[in-house]
């Protein structure tokens, strides 16, 4: 549950951010005549994250009869949000600076177009972070014990973000984005990690890849599985009493190079060489 109130917490935010941007440039732009197609573009993205949410369960859970099927068609979807997650914290990182210029400049070519493009504008600014919370919700959440759980965090960590964005664009309060998203980017790291790892059992469960029975350990003896912290660790890094050598090696393989490389200070460009 606390991986999937962080999801909701990342991406709510980001996508409350994308919002608030596009409505305070309408409000300073005198343009509130076009708030309500922004609305509209955004209940489209949610709207369609939700239905991409409700039809990656329903393929697992209705469309897809056997069991191998079912664990390779949860192994892809575990890879693609690995994936997704990795170009999201990185991007992120990258494009925090120019994102509100780049929504401004985008908003005004919309505005000279009309309410459709605001609409369609919206809509795509905000639908990227609603399908890839679909998808990562759905990956980090597979082999939950407590029905309904994950569901309840994702909307618990949504609701903190708009909170968040509110107080931010209503009030004087300002949070450091900068050290959130660099904070809330190193736990996704080790999430994604942990869906890797899940990702590479359910290949092995599907009999894509071997050695499901050749274990790197067994902490079974250690690690109680009714004992809270074996709940947390399992719940958000998939760190579990038992796992393969490959589960491992993929844990490892992804989670100490992405996280060497996002951690690292951002080099300085050299400064250009001027000819006198």
């Amino acid at each position: 549950m606390l991986a999937t109130y962080l999801i909701g917490l990342r991406e709510g935010l980001e996508a409350t951010l994308v919002v608030s941007i596009l409505i305070a440039f309408l409000v300073r732009s005198e343009r509130r005549d076009r708030l309500p197609q922004v609305w509209l573009g955004v209940g489209l993205a949610v709207a369609l994250s939700v239905l991409f949410g409700w039809l990656l369960n329903f393929t697992s859970t209705t469309l897809l009869r056997e069991y191998e099927q079912r664990e390779l068609f949860e192994a892809i979807t575990s890879l693609l949000a690995v994936a997704f997650v990795t170009w999201m914290i990185f991007w992120m990182r990258r494009a925090s600076r120019s994102i509100a210029g780049d929504l401004r400049g985008r908003l005004s070519d919309a505005l000279r177009l009309g309410g459709i493009a605001v609409a369609v504008m919206a809509f795509l600014a905000v639908v990227r972070e609603g399908l890839e919370t679909s998808l990562i919700f759905y990956s980090a959440a597979q082999g939950a014990e407590i029905d309904g759980g994950p569901l309840y965090a994702l909307i618990g960590g949504i609701l903190t973000a708009v909170a968040i964005g509110w107080l931010m664009y209503a009030t004087a309060v300002r949070i450091n984005l900068t050290v959130f998203f660099t904070v809330t980017g190193a736990l996704l790291v080790l999430v994604a990690a942990g869906i890797a790892k899940y990702g590479v059992h359910d290949l092995q469960e599907a009999g894509v890849l071997p050695g499901l029975n050749t274990l790197a350990y067994d902490a079974s003896g250690v690690l109680d599985p009714s004992a809270w912290y074996t709940a947390l660790l399992t719940g958000m890094f998939n760190v579990t009493p038992t796992a393969s050598v490959l589960e491992v090696a993929a844990w490892c393989a992804y989670a100490v190079p992405v996280l060497f490389l996002f951690l690292r200070p951002a080099g300085r460009k050299p400064a250009p060489v001027t000819q006198s």
